[in-house]
């Protein structure tokens, strides 16, 4: 069993803790708090382990692996703490890539394997890497072009939203595309931005150009069979974010999660070589699986395969 602390219990630290308890090779041993909040009232009712802050040290002391959740920066600062203490450590796509090896499950699971510090990458990033390298695999990238539709904040959050305009991310290319190159480093990428008035879901209007022509049905069968994907269509009334999230819901999903990439079938095209979908990205919840991996690769446990497979069908992910 590997016995795991998460530091930090906001909108990814709390999902994580939660799979963790599904996992039947893993221990959850505790968390830490800040503050006594709602989150952690309810961390408590269901007898996770909470240490207060001034006693992170205690918590370390009992683990192999500690996945940090603290806002953007803050893993930096403890990850002094986690070398000190000879700790392994997953961070998330907040810290900048030089804090450890960028991860993605499916792309990149043997090649980071026994590292000592994994960052599992944005939300956004995860999502592009998960179509696009089945693309790459399957027809060989030429190069990609990708605008990210982000929503504006987070459900819960009443301090950053809502906004009443358009706001275009003013520095080309945007993070994202360098950052998919943290995990695919030969994928020629270039990706703008745009944060929109929605706090459900981000939205990627990508454009492809491939080396071998598909066509329109053989895309479809290959994000079928692309785990962590959803294809999902306008025949089945599926129209929006707001739809993908009420479908995640009436799928019995934990908190109404949508951990996989939905591309729309009626959104692909292909024109020549080039290859042009739309696919939404649930932020809240499309990183926790492969946080849940990385701790396995971080642990030498199996093969990227083993471990996919075994966090998909605890989390009931396609």
């Amino acid at each position: 069993m590997i016995k795991v602390g998460i530091v930090g219990y906001g909108t990814i630290g709390k999902r994580v803790a939660d799979a963790v308890l599904l996992q039947d090779d893993m221990e959850l041993v505790g968390i830490t708090a800040n503050t006594h909040n709602y989150k952690i009232k309810a961390a408590k009712k269901k007898n996770i382990p909470v240490f207060p802050i001034e006693e992170l040290h205690h918590l370390l002391d009992k683990i192999d692996v500690v996945v940090d959740c603290t806002p953007k920066g803050i893993g930096a600062s403890n990850k002094i703490l986690y070398e000190d203490m000879g700790i392994k450590a997953v961070f998330q796509g907040g810290e900048k890539p030089d804090i450890g090896a960028s991860f993605v499950a499916q792309c990149n699971y043997a090649e980071v394997a026994c590292s000592k510090f994994l960052r599992v990458v944005s939300c956004n990033t995860t999502g592009l890497c998960r179509t696009l390298k089945s693309l790459d695999d399957n027809y060989y990238i030429d190069k990609v072009h990708a605008t990210m539709i982000r929503r504006a904040a987070d459900p819960w959050d009443i301090y950053h939203g809502p906004i009443n305009a358009l706001v275009p991310h003013l520095v080309v290319p945007s993070h994202h595309g360098p950052d998919v190159r943290t995990v695919i480093p030969h994928l020629e990428i270039f990706t703008t931005s745009i944060s929109v008035p929605t706090t459900l879901m981000h939205m990627h209007s990508i454009a492809v150009d491939l080396h071998i022509a598909p066509t329109v049905e053989e895309v479809i069968s290959l994000f079928k069979n692309t785990t962590r994907v959803r294809v999902v269509h306008n025949d089945d009334g599926i129209r929006s974010t707001a739809e993908i999230m009420e479908y995640a819901k009436d799928l019995g999903r934990e908190r109404g999660d949508m951990p996989e990439v939905c591309v729309w079938s009626d959104t692909i095209g292909v024109w020549g070589n080039k290859l042009m979908y739309i696919q939404a990205i649930h932020q809240e919840s499309d990183v926790v699986p492969e946080n849940i991996d990385a701790i396995r690769a971080l642990s030498n446990l199996g093969p990227a395969h083993e471990s996919i497979r075994k966090t998909n069908i605890s989390m009931n992910i396609d």
